[in-house]
């Protein structure tokens, strides 16, 4: 038995996902942009009902909602779009800030503007992975354009405070950029309520398929778009609009906003009751704060072991990562903010519980950490 304990970096499509897409893959097959016709009438008009959900999922409205292949393509559009889009009217601010904890889709387009000319400052976050307020409010000068913050941290799972953070961007005439990949459908979004201006998502991280996602931008906000060539989604994003991947978006995101609490509670349960567990081995200590964070995330450093080793034991018996899917093996940046040493980093686990997740799961992933300490440790 295998246990898959990765859900963070991916999470099963569900079941009630795949049957509302399959009718869209050879049954419906029109193109959404040919309206002259009634079966590219039934496949806007399917676009147009997951473009519905996902806003209400999100606190949003529907025009607000484009479509992508995911959030990284999210993430860009919304970053170089608004830059873009500055440049063009000769906007003065030009300072972009974000985090030192954000995932690379995030930081690369950052460092990619930095190098055409938007200065960059990457903050600092305390030992339990939470930006200062104070020392954000300070970084946010006369001259920043806008902010990019996680709402949910892909490796250690702690919640930034967005409605605090709003505040001060609104406070400062700054835009606030959200990469809400692993918080939409985990934790409560309401981006108007909260005075988000973007903010990015994607299909594979709440149960629904890979390959697409969505950006919601504040209607009035300048924003270029990066593909070219067709004018799709309001001159946004151009490109055939793939009809089965965004109704799988829209259906996944309703399923998980309607069983949210129930499973944030369940989950919640096995992560403290898995944190117990492994706690008492001796020699373990938990990576981030222990709130605010996602209910189904635990990241863990096994001091005294060998972080490659320690790894290709417990995967005998558990799917587990040592940080972000993106990362292709390299030192988690994430956990060297905290303060973490490479050594560390690369002995830390990162166990990502899901839907499916049971008593026994948690107890194999306890059995497997406790078996690969008790061999590893002199």
């Amino acid at each position: 038995m295998l246990a898959y304990l990765d859900h963070q970096a991916s999470t099963p499509c569900d079941p009630a996902v795949l049957a509302a897409m399959a009718p869209w893959w050879s049954e419906h097959p029109a193109n959404p942009s040919s309206r002259g016709h009634r079966p590219g009438l039934t496949a806007a008009a399917a676009v147009e009902r997951a473009r519905g959900q996902v806003a209400a999922a999100l606190g949003g409205e529907p025009g607000w909602v484009v479509f992508t292949s995911g959030a990284t393509e999210a993430n860009n559009l919304a970053l170089k779009g608004v830059a873009e889009a500055a440049l063009e009217r000769g906007e003065a601010r030009r300072t972009l800030v974000s985090l030192a904890t954000e995932h690379r889709a995030v930081l690369d387009p950052l460092r990619y503007l930095e190098r055409h000319g938007f200065p960059l400052r990457l903050l600092p976050v305390d030992g339990g992975g939470l930006v200062a307020l104070e020392a954000l409010e300070a970084a946010l000068t006369p001259d920043v354009l806008l902010l990019s913050v996680m709402a949910a941290n892909n490796e250690i799972g702690v919640l930034q405070p967005i409605a605090a953070i709003a505040r001060l961007c609104r406070r400062h005439g700054v835009l606030l950029h959200v990469d809400a990949a692993q918080a939409a459908g985990h934790i409560p979004l309401a981006m108007a309520e909260l005075g988000v201006d973007l903010l990015s998502l994607s299909g594979h991280k709440v149960y629904g398929p890979k390959g697409v996602g969505a950006l919601l931008v504040r209607p009035g906000l300048p924003l270029a778009a990066q593909i070219h060539g067709g004018g799709q989604e309001a001159g946004r994003r151009a490109g055939t609009v793939a009809v089965p991947l965004v109704v799988g978006l829209g259906e996944a995101l309703e399923r998980a906003v309607a069983d949210r609490e129930a499973r944030a509670a369940r989950l919640g349960a096995l992560r403290d009751q898995l944190w117990s567990a492994l706690e008492a081995i001796g020699g373990i200590s938990r990576n981030g704060a222990a709130a605010p964070r996602l209910a189904h995330n635990l990241n863990v450093t096994v001091a005294g072991v060998d972080g490659a080793a320690l790894h290709r034991l417990v995967r005998r018996s558990i799917a587990v990562s040592s940080g972000s899917a993106c990362s292709q093996g390299s030192p988690s940046h994430v956990l060297a903010a905290l303060g973490r040493s490479r050594a560390e980093a690369a002995a830390s686990i990162r166990f990502g519980l899901g839907r499916g997740t049971t008593a026994d799961e948690i107890e194999l992933a306890t059995t497997a950490v406790r078996d690969a300490v008790a061999q590893l440790r002199p």
